[in-house]
């Protein structure tokens, strides 16, 4: 029967090219799972992809054994490690997209419920955790060989950084705000006047409840350089040069938090600069106010199903609310290459911790942004697995979403367990993958390697059928570091194009963009670059913004 889709499908994209972009919308095209590997040794609760195309993966430390030893019979010593002191297994992997192999990292500290950010020249840096790992700073820089690892830097934080967001600036610092009981902000690398110290941030503080949740904050930069931050329900524009509230919105409407340990998700859609920038935060998702208390007597009451969406330039801004078809809580949303975003993994009811959710959500959402409310969700294709609490999604270079993790247990639990502990990866690939539009999808030749701002470079592709009356785009996605539900630096840009598309083959073109305006608009560093043509997707290829 799906070959008979397929099929169908090619003769409609063959002789009535006008509908092809209808076709996602068709209720039999919900992508596809492929199960990577069975093991990869560790539960994925961190992910980030780098700028080699490969994905750095680890867990936490203080939970004894993983499943995978350390090359070479190295060990880590940690004598403030709460289980063991001498451990000869990895808690981090170095996961290589176009092979498909992986290999351990060496950890030396807790990294459990800790944040990132990339710099521009493309390193990781990874902030905080726990125990002993809670002051530390971690980097990875982008490199090959068996001697690529982790460096450490011990008591480089200010302050204790667990459950902390970060989010890269444009003058290439990266911010750190919150944690647990951590009312306060610093910036990474510290400049001569704050470089050992916090900075209060009274926001914090007014949105803890009685439990000091108010974890892993919501953090966006904005087109005009401010922060957006959202913790539980209230949210701000913050200027963080100055230490200044600018703006209070209104609450999200239903009184439900939505930060850890409620974890909903919230993504800043995307920027288009072929109009005027009308920033738009989205949040969806995430626990009852009640269900952290009402866990712990084993009651798991529904999570939300609302979606909030706030344009914060309007002189009077409001929530506009929606409902997804299913209610959910622990997902991950991710902006995908033409600009939907996926909605995946996590569970209908319950709470982000050790046993605290139930019935699992194992189909992914596609949801259009720009179609009217309604008609802008759709419901994909089943996962064969559960992801629970600590699991992970990121984009890849090919249009693909990697899926990891799943550990709703103090430790690495397999048996006698409703949700076993999951050590597997796989790929989701949403609709616009499928074979059917392979005719359309466009594949980038050539393109500059360097983007500069405000500055005009040319993209030449090669597609199969080219439409003429379709809309092609430019577009560039940060790739971001996911962990709890929350995507941390995720951004995408499309690109001021200049019309129209120049016939330079037979089945060639070259196209006409422009760099960001702005480094507020698009932070300097590594981007997937993205051409979209009748609504399908090129695979991505990594420009460097500066």
């Amino acid at each position: 029967m799906a070959s008979f889709f397929v099929l169908l499908l090619l003769f409609i994209i063959h002789f009535y090219p006008a509908t092809c972009q209808m076709l996602a919308a068709y209720p039999w095209i919900e992508g596809e799972w492929r199960l990577l590997h069975r093991s990869i040794g560790i539960s994925a609760m961190h992910m980030q992809l780098l700028k080699n195309n490969k994905v750095v993966i680890f867990d936490r430390t203080d939970f004894g054994s993983s499943n995978i030893s350390l090359p070479g019979g190295r060990c880590r010593y940690d004598p403030n490690d709460r289980v063991l002191k001498k451990d000869c297994t990895a808690h981090s992997i170095l996961y290589d997209v176009r092979t498909n192999r992986f290999r351990a990292l060496t950890v030396q500290t807790d990294t459990w419920c800790s944040s990132g950010a990339v710099l521009p020249d493309g390193t990781l840096v990874q902030t905080g955790g726990y125990n002993d790992g809670d002051h530390v700073i971690r980097v990875l820089v982008p490199c090959g060989g068996i001697n690529c690892d982790w460096v450490e830097f011990p008591r480089s934080l200010s302050r204790r950084r667990w459950y902390a967001s970060n989010q890269i600036l444009p003058d290439g610092r990266i911010i750190i705000v919150g944690g647990r009981a951590q009312f306060n902000y610093e910036f990474y690398p510290g400049n001569s006047h704050s470089s050992s110290k916090s900075i209060w941030l009274k926001f914090l503080q007014e949105t803890k409840d009685e439990h000091e949740n108010n974890l892993y904050p919501f953090l966006h930069l904005l087109p005009d350089g401010n922060l957006f931050i959202f913790a539980n329900t209230r949210s701000i524009i913050f200027n963080y040069k100055r230490n200044h509230v600018v703006r209070e919105f209104p609450a999200i409407p239903g009184g439900d938090p939505r930060n850890y340990p409620s974890s909903g998700s919230s993504v800043l859609l995307p920027i288009d600069e072929n109009a005027p920038v009308v920033p738009e935060i989205m949040i969806c998702g995430g626990a009852t106010r009640t269900a952290f208390q009402l866990e712990k007597r084993r009651v798991f009451p529904r999570a939300c199903s609302t979606c909030g969406r706030l344009k914060i330039t309007n002189q009077e801004p409001a929530w506009n609310m929606e409902n997804m078809p299913m209610q959910r809580v622990m997902s991950d949303m991710l902006i995908l290459p033409d600009g939907d975003l996926i909605i995946i993994n996590g569970a209908r009811s319950g709470t982000a911790g050790w046993e605290s959710a139930r019935n699992p959500v194992t189909r992914p959402l596609i949801y259009k942004p720009n179609e009217k409310t309604g008609t802008r969700f759709s419901v994909m294709a089943a996962a064969s697995r559960p992801r629970l609490y600590h699991s992970t999604a990121v984009l890849l270079t090919d249009g693909r979403v990697l899926v990891g993790g799943s550990n709703p247990h103090i430790y690495y639990n397999f048996t006698g367990v409703d949700y076993p502990t999951d050590l597997s990866l796989e790929s989701f690939s949403p609709p616009y993958l499928s074979p059917a539009y392979d005719r359309l999808r466009p594949r980038i030749i050539r393109t500059y390697e360097i983007i500069r701002y405000k500055k005009s470079f040319s993209l030449t592709f090669t597609v199969q059928k080219f439409l003429k009356k379709s809309v092609v785009s430019v577009r560039i996605v940060a790739p971001s570091f996911n962990t709890h539900s929350f995507s941390m630096n995720q951004r995408m840009v499309v690109l001021k194009g200049a019309p129209p598309v120049s016939r330079v083959g037979s089945n060639d073109y070259r196209v006409v963009a422009t760099g960001p305006s702005t480094p507020e608009i698009a932070p300097p560093g590594y981007y997937l670059l993205f051409l979209v043509h009748a609504g399908i997707p090129s695979s991505g290829m990594w420009v460097k913004i500066q």
